[in-house]
């Protein structure tokens, strides 16, 4: 294919005209859809003759301006849109065309997931329903009529309030839905079907009465228990953390088997991969639990950072998902346990985050260029994305920052705005220095930061040397130090705080136990240390660095540290340390095994904390710190010192297990959560011994449990450290769930995830299993996607598994090129590995850019790598 031109944030410029408001009137029929469009449109460029309006694949019937069809001379069509001349600062414009919903396996503007009718327009798929200025600054208020069978589509939904309703003698029904707030058309959603609902009702600060409603297939409304609850209280919390009450009469929910994302913001109308909505015990796992209380709150907090206040451009996309995430964050974490929600935060930015950054497709959070916004939707977007915002939010503090928050809605509320426009806000109310702060918008890849110590007795003197080291940019160009805050303790032979006197008048946030680093390299002063004290830094992970900390004491931070993510942090050092000492002479470090010792007869730790505690780093995080990836050493590293520590502690494990082990416990409080955590964290250390005893414990636990997180890890145990126990409980659980598509990703994602010999050739005939669907991204996600992620099988020696990855990315994108992209994104790791596996991919990678009709989507993400 020719090379697609990039798209540039500095040739943005406003739109000449302004489409005021929308009024779509959609008819529904068995083949096809007939859309409507009547817009007001206002012309904004003095002398402007022309409207260009974005289009795709449309069948244009015909068009009218102020109820006059125009003439053929009067526009002009090409493959991206449709040029209207006009030269009026005011007219109404009439659109109809036609689209084939049932024909979209892009899963893009107006398609059929099973029997529903339903939309994803973000960032570009309304062009994919009808002719529009589809760029978020074009701001509109849309009235939407909707016609349809009312037999086969009884549900027709669409954003704001209903407004009226009427039954049609031939068996036809119309709804008309009117939203009064003004949004971009990435934010239209329609939903058309035969469908179930729960419905609930909250009321606002106010006393307005919120009516709720989750859409469901039949059948399924027995599972929307906890997304509603979680919805409650994610609105509650919005009301009590940021005065921000929900403003119109209804909020639907709407679940859906085939989605590109997880879930969609549409004003008053979310639309959720069915993954984020449907859950109970025998299903869905603590995992999922939590992961639908997170999701259900990110969509809702999006009505105001994201809905009422959207993005001018796309290149500003993390204004509003880098912030929703944070909120989401602060909110899961208020919920549950803070120090484990900031774990688990910081554990999946550094399993996709820091990959990402140190891959050819590493970004800014505010990126310069793009070929497919769709390839941008990325953890570095969202997830460091959040950390930048938690970062302003650590130098501000909790007043200051809710004093930011209230100024930027009360300054931007109905606009389409800039990342700088969030900046000023908080810049006003925090004052701390923006200039050097905003770097962390326009650079990427992940800073190191350098951390050496000394302490002179004589003088009772603690120095702190910091040096920051940043990499090079993706294109070779240097990059500057950054601003932040860096959260730190001195800490006692017990672990309690010492007092000190810093040298230095300009640390506002002392008190906090923070202090801001402003130059590249820095020295900071404690007198009157009464002790040398062990330096716990970058406390609560305040900035995202990787840390080089040579003089730490990781075994006394594992065991006295009272910040709870550097506890943990410290068994990830002490853990990351023994397994790379077997990688260099294949001894086990004692040390380490006394140490994990420590932790696991911990009685003052919380049991989901200390179930963290016991993980040992994941493949993912081990290859991120080898200079050249290769993969078998490092895995069997890990599985030696996993077995060591079984042999180490078999008697305690089994009692923990013992303990903590309650088949017919199906709580989802705090305490019975962290019991399964704790009970199957040592369970995945004991199954390493290859005990037939222990190997029954795990059967009996599958067959026994009533919780799916219990019976998922039992199954996932058994199908690597005893297969020949897993057959049977394979098949049953296949029989059992085969008719539930989101409990059947569990299993291909089992089977994908397997690190046993055959992978590879289970997932290939997998793919002819009468519940996989190619053209559903969950089951592609739960198959392909997981088999990407298995280092042990996609890296194998062999090759094959990037032959086949390469053949599937080719395969998909004639579907589905958003989900083949996603997929293309596991060979970034291509100019990190080894000379023999590096060769091998590159014949993947060119064998993928050979195809013709490859997508712009799969294109961007391939040249890329490539290039690197």
């Amino acid at each position: 294919m020719s090379q697609a031109k990039p798209i540039l944030l500095e040739d943005y410029t406003p739109p000449s005209h302004h489409i005021t408001h929308t009024d779509l009137t959609f008819e529904i029929f068995d083949e096809h859809t007939l859309v409507i469009n009547r817009m007001q449109v206002k012309r904004l460029e003095s002398g402007a003759t022309s409207l260009y309006l974005n289009g795709s694949a449309l069948k244009l019937l015909c068009v009218k301006v102020d109820d006059v069809k125009a003439q053929e001379d009067a526009f002009v069509r090409d493959e991206e849109g449709l040029s209207i001349f006009c030269d009026k600062d005011a007219f109404v414009l009439q659109v109809v065309t036609k689209i084939y919903p049932d024909e979209n396996t892009a899963l893009e503007g107006l398609y059929r997931s099973g029997t529903i009718l339903c939309t994803q327009n973000e960032p570009e798929g309304f062009r994919s329903i009808s002719y529009f200025l589809d760029r978020p600054d074009n701001m509109s208020i849309f009235t939407t009529t909707i016609i349809a069978e009312s037999a086969r589509y009884p549900v027709l939904l669409s954003n704001g309030n209903l407004v009226e309703q009427e039954q049609y003698e031939e068996g036809r029904h119309m709804a008309k839905w009117a939203d009064p707030f003004p949004k971009p058309s990435y934010l239209f959603a329609l939903v058309a079907g035969d469908l179930g609902v729960v419905n609930d009702s909250f009321t606002t600060t106010s006393g307005r009465e919120i009516e709720l409603n989750i859409y469901v297939d039949k059948g399924n409304e027995n599972k929307c228990g906890h997304a509603m609850r979680s919805l409650k209280n994610a609105m509650k919390w919005d009301e009590e953390k940021y005065g921000r009450e929900y403003d119109l009469d209804i909020y639907n929910i709407v679940a859906v088997d085939s989605f590109n994302m997880g879930a969609m913001e549409n004003k008053g109308l979310n639309i959720f991969n069915s993954h984020y909505v449907l859950a109970d015990e025998d299903t869905a796992t603590d995992q999922n639990f939590m992961g639908i209380e997170s999701v259900i709150a990110h969509e809702y907090f999006h009505n105001w950072t994201g809905n009422r206040i959207t993005c001018r451009d796309w290149f500003q996309l993390t204004l509003k998902e880098g912030l929703t995430v944070f909120r989401d964050q602060s909110f899961s974490a208020d919920m549950n346990d803070a120090a484990v929600q900031r774990i688990s935060d910081v554990k999946a930015l550094r399993e996709r985050q820091f990959v990402e950054d140190a891959g050819p497709t590493a970004h800014p959070i505010k990126p310069e260029s793009y070929i497919e916004i769709n390839n941008f939707y990325t953890a570095t977007v969202y997830e460091k994305g959040a950390e930048v915002i938690r970062m302003i939010h650590t130098l501000l503090g909790e007043e200051k920052f809710r004093a930011g928050m209230d100024l930027y809605f009360e300054t931007f509320d109905a606009q389409a705005v800039r990342t700088e426009d969030f900046l000023w806000a908080m810049h006003i109310q925090g004052g701390f220095d923006l200039e050097r702060f905003s770097r962390w918008y326009s650079q990427e890849r992940t800073p190191t930061l350098e951390v050496h110590e000394e302490y002179d007795e004589s003088t009772r003197e603690f120095r702190l040397n910091l040096k920051q080291v940043i990499p090079k940019s993706v294109k070779g160009e240097e990059q500057l130090p950054y601003y932040f805050p860096l959260g730190f303790a001195l800490l006692d032979a017990k672990g309690e705080k010492l007092s000190f006197e810093l040298e230095r008048d300009n640390q506002p946030l002392l008190d906090r136990g923070i202090l801001i680093v402003e130059e590249g390299i820095e020295t900071f002063i404690f007198r009157e240390v009464e002790q040398k004290p062990i330096l716990s830094v970058n406390t609560n992970f305040s900035a995202p660095f990787k840390i080089e900390h040579p003089e730490a004491d990781f075994d006394f931070l594992m065991r006295y540290d009272s910040d709870g993510f550097n506890r943990y942090e410290a068994t990830q050092k002490t853990a990351m340390r023994a397994l790379q000492k077997f990688i260099e002479d294949g001894e086990i470090d004692s040390a380490y095994i006394t140490s994990f010792g420590s932790i696991l007869e911990d009685e003052t730790l919380g049991l989901e904390s200390k179930a963290f505690m016991l993980e040992l780093p994941s493949l993912s995080v081990m290859m991120q710190e080898q200079e050249l990836i290769d993969v078998p050493p490092i895995s069997k590293a890990r599985s030696e010192l996993k077995k060591a520590i079984a042999k180490a502690y078999r008697e305690p494990m089994l009692s923990v297990y013992a303990t903590y082990h309650k088949a017919q416990n199906s709580g989802l409080d705090t305490q019975s959560m962290g019991e399964r955590a704790m009970k199957n964290a040592v369970l995945s250390y004991l199954v390493c011994l290859e005990d037939e005893a222990i190997n029954a414990l795990c059967l009996k636990q599958y067959e026994e449990s009533v919780m799916m997180t219990d019976r998922i890890v039992a199954l996932d145990l058994l199908e690597n450290f005893a297969p020949h126990l897993a057959e049977e409980p394979l098949a049953h659980f296949y029989e059992r769930y085969k008719d539930d598509t989101l409990v059947m990703n569990k299993y291909l994602s089992v089977l994908a995830a397997s690190e046993r010999e055959g992978t590879i050739d289970r997932v290939q005939a997998l793919q002819n299993d009468a519940v996989y669907d190619v053209k559903v991204p969950n089951l592609v996600r739960a198959l392909l996607g997981v088999f990407a992620r298995n280092a042990v099988a996609f890296h194998a020696p062999t090759g094959h598994g990037y032959a086949f990855l390469a053949e599937k990315v080719i395969e998909l994108d004639a579907i589905n090129p958003q989900i083949a992209s996603g997929l293309a994104g596991a060979f970034k790791s291509y100019g990190r590995l080894n000379h023999e596996n590096r060769t091998l991919m590159k014949e993947a990678l060119e064998m993928i850019l050979s195809e013709k009709e490859i997508s712009n989507n799969v294109y961007e993400i391939v040249e890329k790598i490539l290039a690197n």
